[in-house]
């Protein structure tokens, strides 16, 4: 699948010294911008994604949910992108997952793994390495997300 996206090296002249210990301090010293008033960072090292909102000149931390990233041989993808299309449900004959948001081609924000009927928890665990490079959140997360977080917003995975 297509989205809007914007794909830099990990060195796309952010300072990523803050990251994994003040992700405020990295967001608001590398004056991030976003075209929204939201901007989505996820850590795959500490398996967190952070939600800010921009007030006035400074970016201010909504929240902080743990997540699941890919596994060593599927990892999620790092770079900055744009938040692309987004759908309520989709899956296969085997599971589904709920409010996906796509981050680019087949990489999505999505709730934890139902069974296809989208009924039944197949898989709930979070703060692991175990997609195959999709980000899974709590389900009440990656709803806010589908919900709140427009189409061309930041994204910044690291």
């Amino acid at each position: 699948m297509n989205s809007k996206y914007i794909r830099l090296n990990k060195n796309n002249n952010l300072d990523y010294t803050h990251f994994n210990n003040d992700i405020s301090a990295f967001v608001n010293k590398n004056n991030i911008n976003s075209t929204t008033n939201y901007l989505i960072i996820t850590s795959t090292k500490n398996k967190y994604t952070y939600i800010f909102e921009k007030d006035n000149d400074a970016w201010d931390m909504l929240y902080k949910w743990s997540c699941t990233v890919g596994k060593p041989s599927t990892p999620t993808i790092s770079g900055v992108f744009l938040v692309g299309i987004k759908y309520p449900a989709i899956g296969d004959e085997n599971s589904s997952v709920k409010y996906a948001t796509n981050i680019t081609d087949e990489y999505y924000y999505h709730s934890i793994i139902y069974d296809e009927t989208g009924l039944s928890i197949k898989d709930d665990r979070l703060g692991v390495a175990i997609s195959h490079g999709c980000i899974r959140l709590a389900t009440s997360s990656a709803k806010w997300i589908y919900e709140n977080v427009p189409e061309g917003s930041t994204i910044i995975i690291y």
